[in-house]
């Protein structure tokens, strides 16, 4: 991390997940971004309301960027918590899946990585720890539920705003609420896990193949089951070394599965196979 002239820091995070966008009355739309530094510190970027930025700043998981940020104060307290200037997003190396690759992703992310979410917890207790991988010993299912597909009052009313400065060419689509939230059941390669752990998924990519599926003439129902499918059956499956991406959300200390690392088995070079 460098200061810059503003007296920012000048950060360079490989990009690692994203979470489907948020009403915000202040933002319209938030999206929690996160990542790592070249040493594998963890970096949460937020607020970013993603589907504003222009296209030559719209970055891609497992892409490295370079954006000047300050440290959160206030509200946000989480230490890994970096309020972002957007408009200096500057986008870098996109490490892409072609084979040989999954080890280079690997080196950044897992490089800190966790034991378990029962080491996480504890840090979390002891330093404020609010990111972190880890590998689960077992992934049992994915649980889906049934939710409203609307909005909140407050929540429509903060999509409804059009900023001052909006022009027509950064006015997205309207953002959709997935009519379901979806659960996964796991257990920690832990002696201290004594129980089947039960968090929520907000990966992006949930609520984008959601869409897809239903615009291309799916119902609901069978959507919500084919995303059961590639992220349990698919990015879970037995030939599959799965991590999750973790983080605790802003209002509450619990935390949600941010999104997945999920190389086959033998892509990965020793330690990290294990």
């Amino acid at each position: 991390m460098k200061l810059n002239n503003d007296g920012l820091q000048r950060l360079q995070v490989l990009i690692t997940v994203k979470t489907y966008p948020l009403p915000s009355r202040k933002y319209r739309e938030l999206v929690c971004t996160a990542g790592v530094t070249a040493n594998g510190d963890f970096v949460r970027l937020y607020p970013i309301n993603f589907r504003k930025l222009d296209d030559e700043q719209q970055y891609k998981k497992y892409q490295w960027i370079e954006v000047n940020a300050n440290k959160h104060s206030g509200r946000d307290f989480r230490k890994e918590s970096f309020y972002p200037v957007v408009d200096s997003i500057r986008l870098g190396e996109y490490i892409p899946t072609r084979s040989g690759n999954w080890d280079t992703r690997a080196k950044y992310i897992l490089a800190k990585k966790s034991q378990s979410m029962e080491e996480l917890y504890d840090r979390q207790s002891v330093d404020q720890t609010s990111l972190g991988i880890f590998k689960p010993k077992t992934i049992d299912d994915l649980e889906i539920t049934s939710t409203t597909g609307k909005w909140s009052t407050n929540q429509e009313s903060a999509l409804l705003q059009l900023g001052l400065w909006d022009s027509p060419k950064k006015r997205s689509k309207p953002l959709r609420k997935v009519p379901y939230s979806f659960h996964y059941r796991f257990k920690c390669d832990d002696v201290r896990c004594k129980r089947n752990h039960r968090m929520s998924i907000h990966d992006w990519e949930v609520g984008v193949l959601f869409w897809k599926l239903v615009d291309a003439g799916a119902t609901p129902e069978k959507a919500a089951h084919a995303v059961k499918s590639k992220f349990l059956n698919r990015l879970c499956g037995g030939d599959r070394n799965t991590h999750f991406f973790v983080g605790t959300m802003l209002d509450y200390p619990s935390w949600i599965v941010l999104g997945l690392f999920s190389p086959k088995i033998g892509s990965l070079p020793l330690p990290f196979e294990f």
